[in-house]
């Protein structure tokens, strides 16, 4: 079977990860697998060069008709058996294909519980049909989906993000490398994963630790991650006066070991649809403090703790309490919730429910 992923972006993001994770694994499977992706620079891509990586190149808005004549050349020429595009631009671009083209099977997968304002609502609604199924990455965001008429109730189904756990897991070897060479002594390891944008809140997390450090100063936050608000914050660390309490590390490619390093994982988003990195701090068997919104919470129960999204109060006194958690307990709760996302949330178990839907005669 060929199947050919397409999506807005390669960059460092969630679904980024989770496309190419796929697309290893249905090639391990026996699947021909292609990887299209419509803008921007490819900073995530598979280890197996067998799988081809295309660019689109699309520019915006002006190179829609450009774009699209370049995936419909790409289509015709691959004659995949499924397309299964991911994210907003990628899902309606493909869609898109079959006013001029016979695809045999579309898949539209959405990665948040939210995705865009009115027009992007629009353009879902009105392109639906042209999709076999769309799915989400839990069960809150596919009812918010639904709830804001981007789809009728049936037309939508959750199947939740794969976390690859031979990937991420626990590593002592690696905590001790990664503390030395951040310097961390005995302090307390707080990390945080993610772009720098509206939907990660990260001015919530950084008025969490103004507060915390009125409290304990045995504790180190690192965000890894980049974006566009990355002057906004590095001016809030120095307003703020976190710079011993707070510092940006940028783009990581050793968030396994950056996981295993850290004593707590903090979410602090004020939006999600998975929360994938819980979900891997989880398969490291960290100790989680998290936001209250998408479908982090079917995700971090009963391990992790959760709290009101956009509550700098509230997250403040989470992380110190976490902290306060004895280390036999602390390793107790990471087993279980190594545990738990194996059980739920594997990799495996993702690609057996897109490999059903992609066999499907009723979609």
């Amino acid at each position: 079977m060929k199947i050919l992923l397409v999506i807005t972006g390669l960059g460092m993001g969630g679904a980024e990860h989770v496309v190419v994770n796929m697309a290893e694994e249905l090639f391990k499977k026996g699947y021909e697998v292609k990887i299209v992706y419509l803008t921007g620079s490819a900073l995530v891509l598979p280890k197996n060069s067998n799988i081809e990586v295309i660019p689109l190149n699309m520019m915006g808005a002006k190179s829609f008709v450009t774009s699209y004549l370049k995936l419909r050349a790409i289509v015709k020429n691959f004659k995949p058996d499924v397309i299964h595009s991911h994210m907003v631009h990628a899902n309606i671009l493909v869609r898109c294909l079959r006013l001029s083209l016979k695809v045999k099977k579309i898949i539209s997968t959405s990665h948040s519980n939210n995705e865009g304002g009115k027009l992007r609502m629009l353009a879902y609604r009105i392109t639906d049909k042209l999709a076999n199924i769309s799915t989400n990455v839990s069960a809150d965001a596919v009812n918010e989906s639904i709830r804001r008429g981007a789809v009728k109730r049936g037309r939508m189904i959750s199947v939740p993000n794969g976390i690859n756990t031979e990937t991420f897991y626990f590593n002592s070897e690696k905590r001790s490398k990664i503390r030395h060479e951040l310097s961390i002594g005995h302090k307390k390891l707080l990390l945080a994963v993610g772009r720098f944008t509206e939907a990660k809140d990260y001015p919530n997390l950084l008025n969490a630790i103004k507060l915390l450090k009125k409290q304990r100063t045995d504790f180190k936050l690192f965000i890894v991650g980049d974006g566009p608000l990355k002057s906004y914050l590095e001016n809030m660390i120095e307003e703020f006066d976190l710079k011993d309490y707070a510092e940006l590390l940028g783009i990581r490619n050793d968030i396994p070991a950056l996981m295993s390093a850290a004593d707590l994982f903090v979410l602090s988003s004020a939006w999600e649809g998975f929360g994938l990195v819980v979900a891997e701090a989880m398969a490291c068997e960290r100790l989680v403090v998290a936001t209250d919104c998408g479908g982090v919470a079917q995700v971090v129960s009963p391990y992790g703790v959760l709290v009101k999204p956009m509550d700098s109060v509230s997250l403040s006194n989470a992380i110190n309490n976490s902290m306060n958690i004895s280390s036999d307990e602390s390793a107790e709760i990471g087993s279980l919730s190594r545990a738990h996302i194996i059980n739920s949330y594997s990799l495996i178990k993702n690609i057996e429910s897109y490999e059903s839907l992609y066999n499907s005669r009723d979609i």
